[in-house]
């Protein structure tokens, strides 16, 4: 069962490219995001409910232009849909805990797993490992 917030409860919380990633689905522009080249060890959150999604170890440089990540933190953390939108079909992945739009997984990653969860930055926030600080994508 979803904990899916009312559309607008939100809205003022967020930046307007992380209410149009997260809420309407969008897609931040390619190399754009601050997560993007973040290497330091620690975790990656749901930016709207701050559920763990993805550790730094999962995360590698895929070239696509969008943090990547091989595997997320649990399976349940990721909730998977069919997205027939423009003209392809592909798997969007949401936030298992708020439904949270964060981008789309693709079978084509590194072992172990073989899959490429392309992540929007700016549905995450990052807490680094060392310190505790957060930053949001």
């Amino acid at each position: 069962m979803s904990n899916q917030l009312p559309p607008d409860s939100n809205k003022k919380n967020l930046s307007e490219m992380q209410y149009y990633v997260t809420q309407k689905h969008g897609t931040e522009p390619p190399y754009s995001g601050r997560l993007l080249h973040n290497k330091r060890d620690g975790i990656y959150h749901c930016l709207v409910c701050d559920a763990p999604l993805f550790l730094s170890e999962s995360k590698y440089d895929s070239g696509c232009g969008w943090p990547s990540f091989y595997e997320p933190v649990d399976p349940d953390a990721i909730r998977y849909l069919t997205d027939n939108s423009h003209g392809m079909e592909r798997v969007e992945i949401r936030c298992g805990s708020c439904d949270a739009h964060l981008g789309h997984v693709f079978p084509d990653g590194p072992q172990p797993t073989g899959e490429r969860y392309c992540v929007n930055s700016a549905s995450m926030s990052f807490t680094d490992g060392q310190n505790g600080e957060q930053v949001d994508g």
